[in-house]
């Protein structure tokens, strides 16, 4: 039976992908559509930008949660400082050198790296110019929460054996150098845009690139110490608290309209107001049939549901309408994001076939899901080709992964990235941070 589900999967995939190409909804004409005046449109624009900004922001909340939930209680403190942390160096970096590496005013190499130091400035005091459309600050605090987002993912992966210090040294790189440049190359109108690639809201370019990143990691940190027993046995190392991470599960849900809903990038129309509601809903079913995808797939494999799978089942849902949330009908986002739920499971026992030890399941879901997210657009979205998504998922993951390899063995050979094994033992909140999560809890040794 378990080897007859991916089969299954497969099936349902085909047979339903001519349903996926036809969209539910009409195209709204245009010219129906009576408009506003520039400076309403720059006023609702705006606030687009900044209330997707903070339900982005919020998402980073989502992670904390999740993550300190899914790892052991000895290492919760830890997990919570590196959320903190990645958050403020992003927040710096992205202003430094992120913002106008991603979008560039000048090409140093065309199509590829942009001008490098130029520090992001905003608009002056009561100077805003309707005909921009949105405000400066706006476009620059939305487009931080997604840098920060990409840093977020690495996190979860190497938890509970990475040391602090070089996990934030390649934050610091991560977030003001990998992920603007390869963002550029799609959204600030290098290479991919012109080949006619398309990423909505950055299935590949956050979340795929996030996955890379911390597959590179991964693979030079090693597994967690007993994970993987001499007898070729599975240790199962629960997380701390599943009430937690149910919680963050959910915060990253709500912090998702924001995500794919704000990537419209303008409601100052009423055609721009029926897509952003359209892209909430879509959102919204393609996380709802993940999770249930996620239910049915433990229930046959393992004969018990997974909760753990469940909500990282929603998550990859998610994560797989991000590349394309408009265009889809309802129909095709269930099953798009059903396919995505169903990849979060069987994904993870893959990953322990060959010992990379992915602690939150970062990896099937940002990685995988958000590849296969990426890879599907074209099925609904005929502005693209399948070829042409593939090149650019392709592209991004080979140069993240890359660059991001060579930086962690850099890191390992100058200053190490891993805890020695009586500080992973007795847990990184004493031995990185000195304080504990649940200090009236005596620790397993």
């Amino acid at each position: 039976m378990k080897k007859m589900i991916p089969g299954l999967v497969a099936a349902l995939v085909l047979t339903a992908l001519p349903a996926i190409a036809q969209d539910a909804a009409a195209t709204p004409d245009p010219a129906a559509a009576p408009a506003v005046s520039a400076d309403v449109a720059y006023i609702f624009n705006t606030l687009l930008f900044l209330i997707g900004g903070f339900l982005v922001m919020w998402m980073a909340a989502g992670f904390a949660m999740l993550e300190a939930g899914l790892v052991r209680s000895k290492n919760v403190t830890t997990q919570l400082f590196k959320n903190i942390s990645l958050f403020a160096i992003a927040g710096i970096m992205y202003w430094v050198i992120g913002y106008n590496l991603m979008y560039p005013s000048d090409w140093t190499v065309p199509g590829i790296i942009g001008e490098i130091f130029s520090p992001k400035g905003i608009d002056a005091v009561g100077t805003g110019v309707a005909d921009d459309g949105y405000s400066a600050g706006s476009d620059f605090f939305f487009q931080l929460m997604f840098c920060a987002t990409t840093a977020s993912i690495v996190s979860g992966t190497l938890a509970e054996r990475v040391k602090l210090w070089p996990f934030m040294i390649f934050t610091v790189i991560l977030t003001g150098v990998i992920y603007p440049i390869e963002a550029s190359w799609q959204w600030g109108g290098g290479f991919l845009s012109e080949m006619g690639f398309s990423d909505f809201a950055g299935s590949t370019l956050v979340h795929a690139t996030g996955g890379f990143a911390a597959l590179a990691g991964a693979i030079v940190l090693g597994a967690r110490y007993g994970k993987y027993r001499p007898d070729g046995r599975l240790q199962p190392m629960p997380g701390s608290n599943l009430a937690l991470a149910t919680l963050g599960t959910f915060i990253l849900w709500l912090g998702w309209f924001g995500f794919n809903g704000a990537s419209q990038l303008a409601i100052g129309s009423v055609n721009d107001a029926a897509d952003v509601s359209r892209i909430f809903v879509n959102t919204n079913m393609a996380a709802s049939a993940g999770a249930i995808a996620a239910v049915i797939t433990t229930q046959l494999l393992y004969g018990k549901i997974d909760l753990t799978m469940v909500l990282n089942g929603a998550l990859a849902g998610l994560v797989s309408i991000t590349a394309e949330p408009l265009t889809p009908s309802i129909f095709a986002a269930l099953l798009i994001g059903g396919v995505g739920g169903a990849i979060a499971v069987f994904v993870v026992p893959m990953l322990d076939k060959f010992k990379i030890d992915d602690v939150v399941g970062a990896i099937p879901v940002h990685l995988v899901a958000g590849v296969w997210g990426t890879i599907i657009v074209p099925a609904t979205n005929p502005d693209t080709s399948f070829v042409t998504q593939i090149i650019g998922v392709v592209a991004i993951g080979a140069f993240t992964f890359v660059v991001s390899l060579v930086i962690w063995l850099i890191l390992k050979a100058t200053m190490g990235i891993r805890v020695d094994r009586e500080a992973e033992i007795t847990g990184l909140d004493i031995s990185e941070m000195g304080m504990e999560a649940y200090p009236d809890f005596v620790q397993a040794k």
